[in-house]
């Protein structure tokens, strides 16, 4: 048999030959034989990832780091985005007892990361200790990143509070940066919030305070066989139109509706049932633009149902959340927060931002949900925003998107 060193007669054929013969070197406890036969293949074979990883290997299993680096260096020459290149580099730094630079150069191996299950065993596992090592280092950054502001004035203020810790969630990875992406209108100069604080709403204790009544009027609609026909799907796109992540839901009753406000008017018959969830719902600052605003609904979610992430029409309002029914095993997330409902307890969110709920129950979630102006919009901003929307809507004669 010729060894495959000596005389290729394929290029492909050798380079399958000689990383053949090497790890055997590696396997029978001889890395010092395939250190020699992988240097002279890189050289011969410069564009093969895996032989300058095997390379690599076979430097580290002798000890010689130096060598190992310029191997796994070499490899990212080929390939700059490697992910098994990027983890071992990351492994090197760490064995050496670089440990933050070791932890830095996990987190960008951890953008490359394929599938776990699409990994052998021993490089799920690798891959496990870079997220452990990784977060480790985003940790020791952020607490000293926030030392660092510790004694600034005003840092306890809320709103300054908030921004200052996003920002360093940031910079150290530990948040992907959403962005506003309403659908249609989008008004420019409004910030990036996903849940805002409560303190910015005054006005959000009194409908607290009147959960209890609302949830008895929902109680009220929802045995009232007479209703039960307004307790309609809430995704109703028409044929022909392109549904995307909607194709699952739409015209289906496992994500329902049953409107108070629909398209900037009371709905009739409905109101009337729920007196005090209207007069609630007055309390709040809704919009009012023609066929749009206000807008309001009980949202029910039957069980093992999930609203697939997605994003509203206008950043121009926000939206209101107030739990009612709640089995238990239901979430929703906006942009890079998770969060869980209470009873009772609402919240405020940019729904321009990506967001997702999900019912894992074995029993319908109901929440009331309805539109508010955005806090950062002037009264003339708003007088014009409606005017504005309402004239693109009159001039291309359309329906207004659906989401609220």
């Amino acid at each position: 048999m010729t060894d495959p060193v000596a005389g290729p007669r394929d290029a492909a054929e050798t380079t399958a030959a000689l990383n053949a013969v090497a790890m055997r070197a590696m396997r029978a406890g001889d890395p010092a034989r395939a250190r020699i036969i992988l240097e002279r293949a890189v050289v011969e074979h410069p564009w093969d990832v895996s032989m300058w990883l095997n390379l690599a290997g076979a430097c580290r299993a002798l000890g010689d780091s130096s060598a190992a680096f310029g191997a796994v260096e070499g490899a990212l020459g080929v390939e700059p985005r490697s992910f098994l290149a990027l983890l071992m580099k990351a492994s090197l730094l760490e064995r050496q007892g670089s440990v933050r630079e070791a932890g830095f150069a996990y987190g960008v191996a951890l953008t490359q990361a394929p599938a776990p299950d699409a990994l052998d065993a021993s490089t799920r596992r690798a891959l496990e200790h870079a997220r452990v090592v990784h977060a480790e280092y985003q940790g020791g950054l952020r607490r000293e990143l926030l030392h660092a502001v510790s004694d600034a004035r005003g840092l306890g203020r809320t709103a300054e509070s908030r921004r200052i810790r996003t920002f360093i969630d940031h910079l150290i990875g530990a948040r992907r940066i959403f962005h506003q992406r309403p659908t249609t209108f989008f008004y420019p100069g409004l910030p990036s919030i996903e849940f805002y604080p409560r303190e910015d709403f005054p006005w959000l204790p009194e409908i607290e305070t009147a959960a209890g009544t609302i949830r008895r009027e929902l109680f009220a609609a929802m045995a009232d066989d007479s209703l039960a026909d307004r307790f309609g799907p809430y995704v109703t796109y028409p044929p022909g139109v392109p549904l995307d992540q909607w194709a699952e839901l739409n015209q289906s009753p496992r994500w329902s509706a049953f409107f108070l406000f629909q398209d900037g008017e009371a709905v009739s018959g409905n109101g009337h049932r729920c007196p005090a969830t209207m007069a609630a719902l007055a309390v709040a600052p809704q919009p009012h633009v023609v066929r749009r605003s206000p807008a309001a609904m009980f949202s029910v979610l039957q069980p093992k149902t999930r609203i697939p992430p997605h994003t509203g029409v206008s950043n121009t309002r926000l939206v209101v959340h107030l739990p009612l029914i709640l089995p238990g095993d239901c979430g929703f997330r906006v942009g890079n927060e998770t969060r869980a409902w209470r009873e009772g307890e609402a919240w405020v969110f940019d729904d321009t931002i990506e967001h997702e709920a999900w019912n894992d129950s074995d029993r319908p979630r109901t929440i009331l949900i309805f539109d508010i102006w955005s806090p950062f919009l002037s009264d003339a901003e708003r007088e014009l925003i409606a005017r504005v929307t309402a004239a693109a809507d009159e001039f291309n004669g359309a329906a207004p998107d659906q989401g609220l």
